[in-house]
């Protein structure tokens, strides 16, 4: 099971539920949760975080309406592979690209910048 870093504010004027939904969809958005990765259990979840199994459970929820993720029964709640599996895995590459280059501390700019020149030599001009 993956684990990421989430902190529920109590005194906030966001919902529990909602800063739950946005602490996930950042958690993909950034690559710290990458397609595919196993989100924690509704109950262990909410026990870690202070809240009722209630509020973890209909975040889930919303987070799958909106394709972030998908249930899986018993085997439980993955972040989405997306239907095209081609798609899915360059998606990933992309995650973990961008993680290591944050890591090494290249800014967004240069990093598209280096990404950029990398497909340039690998593909015959035209082919995109």
């Amino acid at each position: 099971m993956t684990s990421f870093a989430i902190a529920i504010d109590p005194a906030s004027g966001t919902p529990p539920f909602r800063q739950l939904h946005n602490a996930v969809v950042s958690a993909v958005a950034s690559g710290e949760l990458a397609p595919g990765s196993r989100l924690p259990t509704v109950r262990g979840l909410a026990a870690d975080l202070g809240l009722a199994a209630n509020t973890v459970a209909s975040a889930y929820r919303a987070l799958e309406e909106a394709g972030v993720v998908e249930g899986r029964g018993r085997a439980g709640t993955f972040v989405t592979l997306g239907d095209d599996p081609i798609q899915a895995r360059a998606r990933e590459l992309a995650h973990s690209t961008a993680r290591a280059l944050v890591e090494l501390g290249v800014g967004r700019e240069r990093a598209t910048a280096l990404i950029g020149e990398a497909f340039d030599a690998l593909t015959p001009a035209g082919n995109e």
